[in-house]
């Protein structure tokens, strides 16, 4: 892209300014060992007329400044005559030492202009250096506070296009306009279509909005200029409106291009809520920018790409038509989409033939494209580790588990009857679990300590939610109960330890939502009694509103009763399945972690065909399945509340 361009090279540069330093450092040193050579040690006349009376003077060449010699033992010497000593060639002759007469040296004009100039040249050069530090592009030199830190990406950097991003469709063919405008203009303009001046990616941090926007430049073969939202923002107020006219430039010079601004809010919030006076650095930047994407002034051929994960607390003048004519949600990617990303980064590694790209975007839901990422590196990592030449199934599911929950803690030093009751906790979350019919399939129990938590019963849901009914999430909030519920009826309730406080935590979190936000009171009705503020998706702060002080007490009573029934019915239920209760708790303990199917397979039949290891302890590994995110994950859509579907431990 853009190679017809002729491009000045700074490698040749910064080798003739070398070249130069070091030229000019040769013809020193040169002037002064030339100098320093042509003569020897320097003594008195005197001293001279006293070696030549012994006998140590070997030969002398007299000269009308400056008398040069050598003594016998081949040390060199020199010494300023005296006018008016005219016997000095009678006592040579003498002492037959060897004399001859010495021409007066003729001046070497050019080393004595170049010695009297060097300093200046010196001066001079390190004014031209420090001003062309001044004047260089990009914003890096010494005084470069006004120039911009766009960085032109090329082909030579890497080129991306629509095959490496995957499980955005819908983005993807909306911003594939674009790429047809910048390919062929003409095909719009004939039927009186412009070519848009900007878009607007939104979505969650790691869904693929700086990969789809240099997948943009890489389909339409233009330059694609980058920056940050920070990069704008100095000390000074006026340099980031400097720099944006720069960027605007810099665009000009190579339209059409795409100028790609990643986290936009950093300089794009709303106009008028600055600490003191308004006219600070950040505005005077945004409304730079407003006027350079449309202004009076038109810039054609340049389109803006903008990326942030907070567009509600941008500006609306940089919002409307005509700056951003289209705003491009990138969601969390469906069960398809994480298939084909799971596709795009296996490429890069070696698969056993046991993989299964569709298994592990089943038991992944709400999970990013970067967390994908992650997680395909984590495998590999694993594989290397262990050294194989293939990465199998089992470290995918053994990534997956380190990823959600932390790593296993296999080290932690555990008495008996913290086992037993981590056994008797987990197995009451799976027996309530099984007994809710509304609740998501068993994937796997652990007692294995991993992260914070001492063990955890994981569920796998069938499909993606992407909304939740009343009754899926009371039997959420019972399964969550599950576990405080086994230890107070094995160990009584004197012996409730403090492992449910996870549990507790998720249960009040799903209560508190269910009557304060989604209207599942009979008592307080469909109304919104809390509304989150300042946040995307349901992050942020929350305050309430419709408050009076009998509407809260209400309100804190109706949590109450949903988690109190939810106890009750948990109770309930381990009461009925007391029996398969110590079964499943013996089985944890003796094989530590149990597979759905085997959890199952022993609350039917009552017992456990496992094969033994040839140590003697059944540890087979685990099946090819992979279970549900971590807690706080949260719904593509819909309110942007949290979702039960989690991790349960102690």
């Amino acid at each position: 892209m853009n190679d017809d361009q002729p491009q000045s090279n700074p490698w040749i540069k910064n080798l003739l300014v070398y070249g130069g330093i070091f030229v000019a450092l040769l013809l020193v040193v040169s002037m002064f060992s030339a100098r320093g050579d042509a003569t020897g040690k320097t003594i008195g006349y005197s001293e001279f007329r006293a070696h030549l009376a012994s006998g140590d003077v070997r030969d002398v060449q007299i000269g009308t400044e400056k008398i040069t010699g050598t003594f016998k033992n081949d040390t060199k010497f020199d010494t300023v005559p005296v006018a008016g000593d005219t016997d000095l060639t009678r006592q040579l002759q003498e002492k037959g030492v060897q004399y001859s007469g010495k021409a007066a040296e003729e001046p070497n004009y050019l080393l004595f202009m170049l010695g009297q100039s060097l300093p200046l040249l010196l001066i001079l050069g390190l004014g031209f250096f420090a001003v062309r530090q001044m004047q260089k592009g990009g914003g890096s030199g010494a005084m470069g506070f006004g120039k911009s830190k766009a960085k032109l990406l090329t082909e030579r950097s890497g080129r991306v296009t629509f095959d490496d991003v995957a499980g955005i469709d819908e983005a993807r063919e909306e911003l594939q306009e674009i790429v047809e405008f910048l390919r062929d203009p003409s095909r719009f303009s004939k039927l009186g279509g412009q070519i848009p001046k900007g878009a607007l990616l939104v979505g969650s941090p790691g869904t693929g909005k700086t990969l789809l926007a240099r997948a943009i430049a890489g389909e339409a073969g233009v330059p694609f200029f980058t920056i940050s939202g920070s990069d704008f923002v100095e000390m000074f107020v006026g340099v980031g409106a400097s720099r944006v006219r720069d960027m605007f430039e810099q665009a000009k010079k190579n339209a059409p291009c795409i100028v790609f601004i990643d986290e936009i809010d950093a300089v794009g919030r709303h106009r008028g809520h600055g600490l003191g006076n308004s006219n600070d650095e950040r505005e005077q930047t945004l409304n730079q920018l407003l006027v350079e994407m449309d202004g009076f002034e038109a810039n054609e051929g340049i389109i803006i790409i903008a990326a942030t994960n907070r567009p509600d607390v941008l500006d609306p003048a940089l919002l409307r038509p005509g700056r951003f004519d289209r705003q491009v949600v990138v969601p969390i990617p469906d069960i398809e989409g994480r298939e084909k990303i799971l596709g795009v980064h296996m490429k890069k590694v070696p698969l056993a033939p046991d993989v299964n790209p569709r298994v592990i975007a089943r038991g992944t839901p709400g999970f990013s494209g970067a967390d994908l990422a992650n997680l395909v590196n984590e495998a590999a990592l694993l594989a290397a580790r262990r050294n194989k030449r293939l990465v199998a199934m089992q470290e995918f599911e053994d990534a997956k588990d380190k990823v959600m929950m932390g790593a296993e803690r296999r080290s932690m030093v555990m008495t008996d009857d913290e086992k037993k009751m981590t056994a008797y906790h987990e197995a009451g979350h799976a027996i309530v679990s099984v007994n809710e019919a509304a609740s998501d399939p068993i994937h796997k129990a652990t007692i294995i300590p991993r992260g914070r938590a001492l063990g955890m019963v994981m569920r796998l849901p069938e499909r993606d939610s992407y909304s939740y009914h009343r009754d899926k999430m009371l039997a959420n909030l019972s399964v969550s109960m599950g576990g405080r519920v086994a230890e107070e009826v094995i160990f009584g309730h004197d012996k409730v330890s403090s492992g449910a406080s996870s549990d507790i935590q998720y249960a009040t979190g799903l209560a508190r939502n269910m009557v304060l936000r989604w209207g599942m009171s009979d008592k307080l009705g469909p109304l919104l009694y809390e509304e989150s503020q300042d946040g995307y998706l349901g992050m942020g702060t929350s305050q309430r509103t419709m408050m009076s002080s009998d509407t809260a007490k209400l309100i804190d009573a109706e949590i109450r009763a949903l988690v109190d029934n939810a106890h009750a019915r948990a109770r309930a239920i381990i009461s009925d399945h007391a029996d398969k209760l110590h079964l499943l708790a013996e089985a944890l303990l003796e094989y530590e972690t149990l597979s759905g199917e085997e959890i199952r397979q022993l609350i039917d039949q009552g017992k456990l065909d496992r094969p033994e290891t040839p140590s003697g302890t059944a540890r087979p590994p685990l099946p090819q399945l992979v279970s549900v995110p971590r807690a706080g994950r949260r719904l593509a859509g819909g309110d942007g509340g949290i979702v039960p579907a989690q991790p349960l431990g102690v």
